[in-house]
């Protein structure tokens, strides 16, 4: 959820817990075949299993001893290895501005046991390679390190008496014909990893609670998981919280939230099922036993854990119709970023904007409202640029529409005129199925949708979309 403010007032009016209605959609029984077209995903060019202890002292210091174990999976051989390092972004060299930046002190850096020399810029720490890593060999890359939290970070920081660690380990990269890094942004993603398995091993103060991307969470304040399968692996490590808990079929559903706020918690916790039984039903199964959702900090999704409540840091509280929209967004990326990856620095569009579309079907669900897609921004036709640009190609100020809205007003345009709300349910749900672990870019995704709707016209799509031959 990265570029939500525009769109967090325009839908702060259209949630209310009245309920699902009830459908006639059968997405499973009657989502077309497609026979003979063939999903292909981009390859990552990389895999990577991540073996991590975290320690947090009675000081608030956090100590992490990581080993990443990288196979090159691309054609090509490797002469150096980065990583994203994103907790060096908030330190005073590259944040001036926060009265309390981070601190971080790299102790080690070994390649396959043997320390070697690094070079840290800004959020890329780099290893040069003495000898090539050829393709499909693999390498073993240890990290220890010290760090403590910055107040006001963007997703890395702490709020209050809780610590938020998102991206606080290294992170390995996708590789094409280069390694795919671009210039960090504090607004927009501009790391891109694909899935991997991880232990993670932590031990805090017990008098903390932590709710982490794991579904076999405890809350306690030492515990070891295993997470296979994911993106990336949140933590969040939390002070007297208060927690409501709800169950749909196999899944848990804990919302962590202040304990002044209980009433919001419990509100949160039966909107979010149901959001679950609607984007279950009609999209396909969560493959999780539990899903957290932490009310403090800005509204960010990670997989199995997800964050809302003030946006960028502005802080207060917020409406409850707003927190539980922006909740549901964050749902709906389990689908579209957790199980269908994407670059989002170069194809934001593609998990933000069908999140957006997802959301749109969920709410005509839940407020039986038409299947309506209206224009919603002022002057609009002067924003003519193509949905599918790079962070860099798009005007910061114009982003939340083209990111957001464009492609969300885009395809419901599309299916008000080929078969309308259930074909477009069951266009999500084959994508779904289809993609399900995947990574797509926007030329395979419009192939698909060219295939679905049997697009042979071509004119409406360039209305949204810079299509491969344009280029």
């Amino acid at each position: 959820m990265r570029y939500f403010i525009f769109l967090f007032f325009i839908f702060a009016v259209v949630t209310g817990l009245t309920g699902c209605v009830s459908s006639d959609v059968k997405p499973y029984e009657e989502v077309k075949t497609l026979e003979g077209f063939k999903p292909v995903g981009i390859p990552p060019g990389t895999e990577s299993s991540y073996d991590i202890n975290l320690k947090m002292d009675d000081k608030e210091q956090f100590t992490v001893d990581a080993s990443i174990e990288i196979k090159n999976k691309s054609k090509n051989a490797w002469k150096e290895i980065p990583f994203y390092f994103i907790p060096n972004m908030f330190t005073a060299q590259n944040s001036p501005l926060l009265e309390k930046p981070a601190e971080i002190e790299i102790d080690k850096v070994s390649l396959n046991n043997n320390e070697v020399t690094y070079s840290l810029k800004k959020d890329k720490l780099t290893i040069p390679l003495d000898q090539e890593v050829n393709p499909n060999d693999s390498v073993n890359v240890s990290f220890l390190y010290h760090f403590t939290l910055p107040e006001e970070g963007l997703r890395f920081t702490r709020e209050g008496e809780n610590f938020y660690l998102a991206q606080w380990y290294p992170m390995v990269p996708t590789y094409r014909e280069g390694w795919n890094m671009e210039e960090y942004r504090f607004k927009g993603e501009t790391y891109h990893t694909t899935y991997s398995d991880f232990r993670i091993k932590y031990n805090v103060p017990a008098k903390y609670t932590v709710a982490t991307t794991s579904d076999k969470d405890e809350t306690s304040s030492k515990n070891e998981l295993k997470i296979d399968q994911v993106k990336e692996v949140f933590v969040a490590i939390l002070k007297n919280p208060y927690i409501a808990e709800r169950q749909v079929g196999d899944l848990k559903i804990r919302v962590f939230g202040m304990q002044d706020k209980s009433q919001l918690n419990e509100e949160v916790a039966d909107f979010a099922v149901e959001a679950f039984d609607y984007f279950q039903d009609r999209i396909g199964p969560y493959p999780y036993k539990e899903f957290d959702i932490v009310l403090d900090g800005m509204g960010m999704e990670y997989p199995g854990i997800v964050t809302a409540w003030s946006i960028y840091n502005t802080g207060g509280p917020v409406r409850p119709d707003s927190v539980k929209r922006m909740v549901a967004h964050e749902i709906a990326h389990q689908w579209f970023y957790g199980m269908i990856n994407n670059d989002p620095y170069h194809d934001a569009w593609l998990d933000e904007g069908i999140t957006e579309f997802a959301i749109k079907l969920f709410y005509t669900d839940f407020k039986d409202q038409d299947f309506t897609f209206e224009q919603t921004v002022k002057d609009h036709e002067q924003l003519t640029l193509p949905v599918n640009l790079s962070l860099d190609q798009i005007p910061v100020k114009d982003r939340s529409y083209y990111t957001y809205q464009k492609p969300r007003e885009m395809l419901g345009k599309l299916f008000v005129e080929n078969g309308g709300k259930k074909e477009a349910e069951h266009f999500l749900h084959k994508y779904y199925q289809l993609y399900k672990y995947k990574e797509v870019n926007s030329e395979e995704f419009v192939r698909f949708l060219k295939e679905y709707v049997s697009i042979k016209d071509e004119s409406g799509l360039r209305e949204w979309l810079q299509l491969e031959k344009e280029d």
